[in-house]
């Protein structure tokens, strides 16, 4: 699937701050949030008629899984790194979207540039840069290099789903998302093959993200209450990883019959998943 034109359009977005809410649905509550969307929010323009959009990235972390070990661990602060497609498979000339992403508080921030795929393995390889104009881009850029001088990153895991978008008719910062299709794998780890994988939730289950820079509004909590609809704790990439520990401890024990295994960082009690971040 191909989206162009979406890659027009957010290729202006450099960087922002905001709060993000993550909510797993069932399909009534799905609907009955659907019922009332309308009225309140605009689709996005890619989204008209029931229309979703793909989404395709390649996260980088250390050989140790460092970055996304932290990010479990729930810290104050965390970051991670992935590279963005709105193509699949994106082509050497496609533009990918390369993102630094922090949550301080609670608060997220993204700041991204923008470069061909081909343009982005030259940059991971030596550090060579596209040509831009822009001084946001020379920042972004100079906080990427600082990142990649910090860690020793590589690709390790591809994530991609379908996703309907929608606004606030009143407030452009406010943003809904709903996600489905979540496909995660750890191996052909390249934007430059199509998407396929493992699913991470249900095919009756959505992924809603509440994206706001200010309240919620009213009409969406009192929807939320009466659906009973509560927020989650939810990381794509962590429920991935998650996963993938989960199945090397259990291959680990079938091995050795253990009940106790310590793999980077992570251990398993009594088939429960623990973070170590003194590692």
């Amino acid at each position: 699937m191909q989206l162009g034109a979406v890659t027009e359009t957010v290729m202006a977005i450099n960087t922002f701050a905001r709060k993000e809410i993550k909510f797993l649905l069932n399909m009534d509550q799905y609907h009955g949030l659907m019922e009332v969307i309308s009225e309140y929010m605009n689709p996005d323009k890619f989204c008209i008629g029931g229309k979703e959009y793909g989404i395709y990235n390649i996260y980088y972390d250390t050989p140790d899984d460092y970055l996304i070990r932290e990010s479990l661990a729930k810290p104050y602060y965390k970051e991670k790194i992935r590279l963005r497609s709105y193509y699949s498979p994106a082509a050497p000339t496609d533009t990918v979207f390369l993102e630094i992403k922090k949550k301080i508080g609670g608060i997220v921030t993204k700041r991204r540039v923008s470069m061909t795929l081909e343009e982005s393995d030259a940059y991971f390889r030596d550090r060579s840069k596209p040509k831009f104009t822009k001084y946001i881009t020379q920042q972004v850029f100079g906080e990427l290099d600082v990142f990649l001088d910090s860690y020793p990153i590589s690709p390790k895991q591809y994530i991609s789903y379908q996703r309907e978008a929608f606004f606030g008719k009143y407030d452009n910062d406010f943003r809904l998302t709903f996600d489905r299709k979540i496909t995660e794998r750890r191996y052909d780890l390249g934007l430059n093959y199509e998407s396929y994988g493992n699913y991470i939730i249900g095919a009756d289950q959505r992924l809603m993200e509440i994206k706001v820079s200010n309240a919620i509004p009213d009409w969406l909590v009192n929807k939320l209450s009466e659906l009973q609809i509560y927020k989650t704790s939810f990381s794509k990439y962590g429920r991935a990883y998650q996963n993938f520990v989960k199945s090397q401890i259990e291959d680990g024990q079938l091995a050795n019959g253990k009940r106790r295994i310590y793999i980077s960082g992570i251990s398993m009690v009594n088939n429960h998943i623990m973070m170590n971040r003194s590692v």
